[in-house]
C-alpha cells in the first residue's frame, strides 16, 4: 500500500485521497500509478458506484512533484504518460467521478480535477495551470477540458498567463459544478450519496454521450500535449524554469 494515497470504499463510494499535505499533495510516480490502478479497477467492481478524488490537509493537488535540484532530469515522458493514464481512466470509467477540491489544484492536479464529471469547490479552492511558469505547456488533457468548460479566451488566459481562478470565479466561469460556500464536506457527502443511490446504467450512458459531445477530441489533445511537452522538456528554458521553481526565484527564459 502507498501511504501517500488513502483508499477507502464504503456505501458504494470509492474514496481516493492524496495524502502528502506537506507537499500540497504533489503527485509522485507511485501515487500516479496507484490512482490510475484504482480508477481502472473500479470499472469491474460491483461495490463501487461512484469515485471520489480529494486531497488531505487543505489542498487538492499541486501537480507533479518537482522537488530536487535536478527535477528537470527526472521529469520526462513517463511522467506525461502517467498523467494521461489518469485522465483516460477518469473519462473512460462508466461511473461518475467527483473531485472534491479544497485548496489548490495546480498543474496536473488541476487537469485531473477538471477531467472529473463533477467538481465541488470549497471557498478556498483555486485552479491553476502553472505550466508556462516553468517553460512547459498544459498537459493531462487540460487544453481540451478547460476550453470545453470556459471557452477559448479564458483557457488561453489560464494557460498563457498562469493566472489562478479562485472558487467563486471558477464557479462563475463554469469551471466547477458546485461551489460549497457553507458546508464543503456536507455538500460532497450528499452528492456522492445521491450518485451512489442513482441509476448506474443511466449515468454510464449519460457520461459517455456528454463526453463524446464535448471531449471527442480528448485523445488527440493528449497526443498533441505529449508531443509538445516532449520537445519542451529538452529545452534550456525548462531546465531553468524548474531550477528557478526549486530555488523560489523568477526564471529567466531565453527561448533556448
Amino acid at each position: 500500500m502507498d501511504p501517500d494515497l488513502d483508499i477507502r470504499c464504503d456505501g458504494g463510494v470509492l474514496r481516493l485521497t492524496m495524502n502528502r499535505p506537506a507537499q500540497l499533495n504533489a503527485l509522485t510516480a507511485a501515487m500516479s500509478d496507484r490512482v490510475a490502478d484504482e480508477l481502472e479497477g473500479a470499472a469491474t467492481r460491483d461495490d463501487v458506484r461512484v469515485v471520489l478524488v480529494g486531497g488531505a490537509g487543505g489542498a487538492f493537488c499541486s501537480g507533479a512533484d518537482l522537488s530536487g535540484a535536478d527535477a528537470h532530469q527526472s521529469f520526462d515522458t513517463t511522467s506525461l504518460d502517467r498523467a494521461n493514464r489518469i485522465i483516460r481512466a477518469v473519462t473512460g470509467l462508466d461511473k461518475p467521478v467527483v473531485a472534491a477540491v479544497d485548496g489548490v489544484a495546480a498543474g496536473v492536479g488541476c487537469s485531473t480535477a477538471l477531467a472529473c464529471d463533477l467538481v465541488v469547490a470549497s471557498p478556498r479552492a483555486s485552479f491553476l495551470l502553472a505550466f508556462a511558469r516553468i517553460g512547459l505547456m498544459p498537459d493531462g488533457g487540460a487544453t481540451a477540458t478547460v476550453a470545453a468548460s470556459v471557452g477559448r479566451a479564458r483557457a488561453m488566459r489560464m494557460a498563457l498567463l498562469g493566472e489562478a481562478l479562485g472558487a467563486q470565479e471558477a464557479n462563475d466561469a463554469g469551471l466547477v459544478s458546485h461551489l460549497a460556500a457553507d458546508d464543503f464536506e456536507g455538500t460532497v457527502e450528499a452528492l456522492v450519496a445521491r450518485l451512489a443511490a442513482g441509476p448506474p446504467l443511466s449515468y454510464a450512458a449519460t457520461k459517455k454521450a456528454v463526453n463524446a459531445a464535448t471531449l471527442g477530441h480528448l485523445h488527440d489533445a493528449l497526443e498533441r500535449e505529449r508531443t509538445g511537452q516532449t520537445i519542451l522538456l529538452r529545452t534550456a528554458d525548462v531546465a531553468e524554469g524548474m531550477r528557478a521553481f526549486g530555488e523560489k526565484r523568477l526564471p529567466v527564459f531565453r527561448g533556448e
